[in-house]
């Protein structure tokens, strides 16, 4: 049978990630096999502390027999990771370890031969440590793809935000006519080749109500003027709205989409309403790429007690 398999990339070593992925593969049958890019002796460490039982099938990246996959063990490529002990803090030794990950993970998804990439949860903090904003932008470079988008996807409702990690003090520097107009394009895109529909796209203001008592407002200069080029384009688009209104159940029906000028405009209300439920989908890359809509969160390393539904439903959507 002809696989396209689904490269996971482990991330942060120090992360509840390899918890929810054994509790993922537990809970769901999927058509494609997974190939686990992590490190074998902290698989098997965590898999015994946390009371689950996989054979492991060792791969090695060089030669990859698609054909050879196993649906029921896990399909691993073991990248070393020296380590102190298993869950421990999380610190920048982890990095040389997580760029290796990814080298190997973009080797194999050139082949084009994959249904795309996850990643479990990384430190932005330790890992890029100013370089990329994200791992939106790091991917952006490595794949030298400019125009790249995040969207937090739930089939309910997406958001994507202009700008994603940047100091709010930052953000209306980096708002502009061209980064509107690409990320409307790139979000209508994705759902033309997912859902074969034009998504309802609402796109909020800057300022409080959508009013600033300066002249030239980020309204009056950047993001109405983008919306009329967007509609003469026949994009359906609407706004701006103001962010504290657009939220509200009347207005959640009206659109398939919000995208908002700065990260927690539009990812707070996201998850108060959906929680952990929703997906991390970068687009614009080569491939489609996912992350769990949540961190390493260290405090519950270890614990068992970690929800793996936003995994679940990573693995779901690219399980086609």
């Amino acid at each position: 049978m002809n696989y396209k398999p689904i490269i996971v990339v482990a991330g942060e070593p120090n992360s509840i990630f390899l918890e929810i992925f054994f509790k993922s593969k537990k809970k769901i049958k999927l058509k494609n096999p997974l190939i686990l890019i992590a490190s074998k002796e902290l698989v098997l460490l965590h898999m015994k502390k946390l009371g689950f039982k996989y054979e492991i099938n060792s791969l090695t990246e060089n030669k990859i027999n698609f054909k050879s996959l196993d649906k029921k063990k896990i399909n691993l490529i073991d990248i070393k990771f020296n380590f102190n002990k298993p869950f421990d803090k999380i610190s920048e030794k982890s990095n040389n370890f997580i760029n290796k990950s990814f080298n190997v993970a973009l080797k194999i998804l050139k082949t084009k031969n994959c249904s795309g990439l996850i990643n479990g949860p990384i430190s932005k903090k330790h890992f890029l440590k100013g370089k990329s904003l994200g791992i939106t932008e790091y991917l952006s470079k490595k794949t030298k793809k400019k125009d790249v988008a995040m969207v937090i996807y739930d089939k309910k409702l997406s958001v994507s935000p202009i700008t994603t990690h940047l100091p709010l003090k930052n953000v209306d520097k980096f708002i502009t006519k061209k980064k509107i107009y690409t990320q409307v394009k790139l979000i209508t895109k994705f759902y033309k080749e997912n859902f074969k529909k034009k998504p309802k796209i609402a796109i909020t203001g800057l300022n409080p109500h959508c009013e600033s008592n300066f002249k030239n407002s980020e309204e009056d200069k950047i993001i109405i003027p983008t919306i009329t080029k967007l509609n003469k384009k026949n994009y359906k688009v609407k706004g701006p709205f103001p962010a504290d209104t657009i939220f509200l159940k009347e207005n959640l029906k009206k659109f398939d989409v919000i995208v908002g000028m700065y990260h927690d405009q539009v990812l707070t209300p996201m998850k108060a309403l959906f929680g952990f439920n929703a997906i991390n989908i970068t687009l614009g890359l080569p491939f489609t790429r996912i992350s769990p809509d949540h961190g390493p969160n260290s405090s519950m390393l270890g614990k068992n007690l970690s929800n793996p539904q936003s995994l679940i439903n990573a693995l779901k959507f690219l399980d086609k």
